[in-house]
């Protein structure tokens, strides 16, 4: 199986995942969405002033840009082109869902993965869409 990990999450596997991500993650194989990606590359390129990596120590910090810089080939991220139909009927199907979460559905709808998010970014709209098409999607405390 395959497990959508969220920005923050994607930032603490590519820092040096604890036990609780590892634990969750099993021996899963990983990928992320264009836009959660992104995110995590804008917040990046802040340096210490954006919130997805500004409290992170230094060498952690270092790892994560090195990772973004050039994802590594075993994150997986569909292509937004093969998405966009699937977005936007998702986004008109179900209420309270924005263009990010349309875009993790629909991620994990082409991936038969689940969606593993940091409780920082539990999604009412995510969850909710998943929850009506049997996607599995859980948190972590963080």
């Amino acid at each position: 199986m395959t497990v959508l990990l969220d920005d923050h999450l994607l930032r603490d596997w590519m820092a040096g995942p604890d036990t609780v991500l590892r634990r969750a993650v099993r021996r899963d194989d990983l990928a992320t969405t264009n836009l959660w990606y992104a995110r995590l590359c804008k917040s990046a390129a802040r340096s210490t002033r954006g919130a997805l990596l500004g409290n992170l120590p230094s060498a952690e910090r270092q790892a994560v840009i090195a990772g973004l810089v050039r994802l590594p080939e075993t994150i997986t991220v569909v292509p937004m082109r093969d998405l966009a139909w699937r977005m936007g009927t998702l986004v008109a199907e179900h209420t309270g869902l924005s263009t990010l979460g349309a875009e993790a559905v629909a991620a994990a709808e082409a991936l038969g993965a689940r969606v593993l998010a940091s409780s920082r970014d539990d999604s009412p709209g995510i969850r909710r869409s998943c929850g009506l098409l049997a996607i599995r999607y859980s948190t972590i405390t963080r």
